[in-house]
Order: structure tokens, then sequence, then C-alpha cells
């Protein structure tokens, strides 16, 4: 696709989400869905913003599972976290994942093919956490129509995503490709995807693995403890197995952010799962609202402050972590 066609189908995206938006706005009672947002516990929905909290630090030391063996310490990847997490909360298609690799591959010094690698598998175990919790859910718990219908989906996706798990852990390392055939541009992205392939080989391993997973689960349940906490802040006669099902449906489509920290579209399938299951659409969309401002306001303040120079385009200055001469040589153990 020709990069004017690509801005041309962003636009019509835009302009067919906003309208969307719109049109849920023009149907909501505000009045309720502000009177239930007032009459919420202050004090249960700082226990949440703290909850999440630690799930997006759980995060942070997932990543770092797989920075360590290049060199990166815990204290940068959680600083980067962080900071991705508030640029990703103020910018469109999670431009903080960028955002974060250039971060730490200036501060500690290490290619930035490296730290994509890692980043990556990050990502990967991210959505693995979603798919299991999604196959498993089903089977206890009743799901829209739509999660319903994606369980078989989830369940083949998370069958692939072990075999090629198993794969990479037994796949070995071999040696990290120095130069490139032929020159260019092609000769430069194939360096640059070599090098990646040997971060991915060499940070492979199944105690890393078994690792990212546990990691996985107990942020996706801290996610789970967000909402649900939320919920009950707002007197909001819901289940633990409802709030899943709610969490489920409102993470389905921000693989890629259309909006800024997925403003509205959270609401809107927060609140239209929710009346599918017999709920009142204002109050769930009060609790929706209180869900985004427990989760955007303090993870945004937080990331600013703890890389600023994201944000002002200014260079890191101190490097934290260990040496280039060190850092680009993941081990195998």
């Amino acid at each position: 696709m020709s990069p004017t066609r690509a801005r041309w189908l962003q636009v019509v995206v835009w302009v067919v989400v906003l309208a969307g938006l719109v049109v849920f706005a023009r149907s909501v009672n505000w009045r309720d869905t502000v009177a239930a947002m007032r009459g919420a516990s202050l004090s249960m929905l700082v226990a949440a913003a703290l909850v999440n909290l630690a799930s997006l630090a759980f995060k942070a030391v997932r990543w770092w599972v797989f920075l360590r063996p290049v060199g990166v310490g815990l204290r940068l990847a959680t600083r980067a976290t962080f900071a991705g997490a508030a640029l990703n909360n103020l910018l469109v298609a999670n431009s903080g994942e960028a955002a974060r690799v250039l971060l730490v591959a200036r501060t500690a010094n290490v290619a930035s093919a490296s730290i994509l690698a890692t980043l990556a598998l990050e990502r990967l175990f991210e959505a693995v956490g979603y798919v299991l919790m999604l196959a498993l859910a089903g089977t206890v718990l009743p799901l829209p129509p739509y999660l319903e219908a994606m369980r078989p989906l989830a369940i083949i996706a998370l069958v692939t995503t072990t075999v090629v798990l198993v794969f990479a852990v037994r796949s070995p390392a071999g040696a990290l490709p120095l130069d490139a055939t032929g020159t260019g541009a092609v000769a430069s992205a194939g360096a640059y995807l070599g090098r990646m392939m040997h971060t991915l080989r060499g940070v492979s391993t199944a105690p890393r693995f078994a690792a990212a997973l546990l990691l996985s689960i107990a942020a996706w349940l801290l996610q789970v403890a967000t909402y649900h906490l939320t919920a009950v802040a707002a007197h909001f006669p819901i289940s633990v197995g409802q709030t899943v099902a709610a969490l489920l449906a409102v993470n389905v489509g921000f693989a890629v952010r259309t909006t800024p920290g997925g403003v509205g579209l959270f609401q809107v399938l927060y609140a239209v799962t929710l009346a599918s299951m017999g709920f009142d659409k204002n109050t769930a969309t009060g609790v929706a609202l209180l869900i985004q401002a427990q989760q955007l306001i303090p993870v945004t303040i937080l990331g600013l402050l703890a890389a600023p120079e994201m944000i002002n385009g200014k260079r890191p200055l101190t490097p934290i972590s260990p040496p280039a001469s060190s850092a680009n040589r993941p081990d195998t153990a």
C-alpha cells in the first residue's frame, strides 16, 4: 500500500471511530453517569490506582527478564516501561513502544535491534496472557457472543505460540552476523534483522519463558483487580466473572490504539459489554471513565517524571547500565 493510500485509510478509520463515539455519547444519559462517578469511594479508587501501578511494574520486570542478558538493568527497564505507557496515553498507534526502545538503546548504549528483539518477546507474552485468559474464561464464565466466538481462535493461537516458543528454546543461538551481503538499504535491513534474530535466540530459554508467563498472569490478574475495585468503588453490582468478561472485551481492539490512551473506545466497549449483561449503560459508562482516569492519570504523571527526555527530545546523558562491550552478548543460560 502506498503512503498516500495508507494516510487516507487512517483518516477514514479516524472519521468512522469519531462518528461512532459521537453516536454513543448522544445515547448516554450523562446526568446518571456523573452521579455514578460522584458517589464513588475515593479510598477504593486510590487502591485501584495502586494496583494498576503494580500491574505495570510486573510488566517492567517481565521485559527486564529478556533485557538482563543484553546488559540492561531493572531500573532502566522500569523507567522505560512507565515512560512508554505515558506516551501511549498521549499518542495514537502505541507510539510509546518505539520510544521506549530508543530510550533503553541510547541510555544503555545497546544496539536498538537487540532491544527491539526483547520488546517483541515482552509484547508476545502480554498477548499470551490475554489469549490464555480468554481460552480459560470461556470454560467457566459466560462471555458475550463475540468473545465466545473468538475462543477457538484463541486456543489455536495459544497452541501455535507454544510451538513457536518451544522451537525458539531449542534453536541454538549461533554466531552473530557481523556483515551483511550487498549494499544499501536492503543490506542494512538484513543486518538489523540478523542482530534481532541473534538476540531472540540468545535470550530464549525455558526459565525466562516460564518467568515471563508467570509475570504475565500476575499482571493480568492485577488488571482484573483494578477493574473490579473501581466498580466496587462506584457501588456497581458486578461480579468478578463479569469483570473478567469486561476486561477481555475492552482489550480486544487495543493492539493498535486509534485514540490516545484508547479514550472513548474503552468506554464504548465496556458499557456495551455490560449493557449486554443487563447492566445500566449510563452507570457502566461512569465506571469506565473512572477506570481510565485512575489508570491514565497516575501512569502518565509517573511516566513523564521517569523519563522527561522522551517528551522534550533530549538524548539521555548518563548510562545506568553495563558498558557496550558486554551489552550485545545475550547469554544462553
